[in-house]
C-alpha cells in the first residue's frame, strides 16, 4: 500500500495538483511574524504574482546620535536613490567604503567581547557553541563550584543525570566516580 501526499496552497486553500505548480515562500519579515521565518505553500502562479506586485526596497540602518541601538527601517528604493542629489545613488553605493563590522558589533558582541567558556567564570554556561577541551577540564575539575555558580547566577546547572550534558562536557568518569561514592555529592 502507498501513501499519496496531497498539498493545497495555505494562501487559497487551493488544490495543488502538479509538482510543477507548487511553490515554497519564505516570510522572513512581516509585522505579525513571531520569532523567526516560517515557509508557506502556494501556486506557482501564486508566487509569481507576488514577485509582479514586489516593492523595490532598501533596507537601512540609521545610527542616530543619542540611540543606543540602531533603527532599522526599509523604504523604496526610488525614494531612497532621491537621497542622492550630488551623484547617483547607483554609484554612491558603488563607492562606499564596506559598513564597519563595529557598527553592528555594538548590537551583536564583536569577536574581542564573546564569553570565553575556557574561564573559570564562564565555564558551564548554557551556549551553542562547541564546548572546547578546556572548558570540558574546568567544568570536570571544579564540577561543583561550577554549578554553585550557575545556581547564583540564575543559570541552569550542569546534570549528571542528563545524558547529553554529560557528554557534552565529558563528564563520564565523574559519573561513574559519584554512583561508587568517591569524589563528593552524586
Amino acid at each position: 500500500m502507498g501513501q499519496k501526499t496531497v498539498r493545497f496552497s495555505d494562501l487559497s486553500g487551493q488544490l495543488i495538483m502538479q509538482d510543477e505548480a507548487f511553490a515554497r515562500i519564505v516570510v522572513h519579515d512581516h509585522p505579525e511574524l513571531g520569532e523567526g521565518p516560517v515557509e508557506l505553500e502556494a501556486l506557482a502562479d501564486e508566487a509569481k504574482a507576488i514577485e509582479h506586485e514586489a516593492l523595490r526596497i532598501a533596507i537601512v540602518d540609521l545610527y542616530l546620535p543619542g540611540d543606543d541601538e540602531p533603527r532599522r527601517v526599509a523604504i523604496e528604493a526610488d525614494e531612497f536613490d532621491k537621497l542622492s542629489t550630488e551623484r547617483p545613488m547607483s554609484e554612491l553605493l558603488v563607492a562606499a567604503p564596506p559598513a564597519r563590522r563595529a557598527a553592528r558589533a555594538a548590537t551583536n558582541g564583536s569577536a574581542r567581547d564573546r564569553t570565553d567558556y575556557t574561564t573559570i567564570q564562564h565555564a558551564g554556561k548554557p551556549h551553542k557553541g562547541k564546548t572546547t577541551e578546556a572548558e570540558k577540564r574546568l567544568v570536570l575539575d571544579h564540577f561543583d563550584e561550577i554549578n554553585e555558580r550557575l545556581a547564583a547566577e540564575g543559570l541552569r546547572t550542569i546534570s549528571l543525570s542528563d545524558p547529553e550534558q554529560v557528554e557534552r562536557y565529558g563528564l563520564e568518569r565523574l559519573v561513574e566516580e559519584r554512583a561508587a561514592g568517591v569524589g563528593g555529592p552524586p
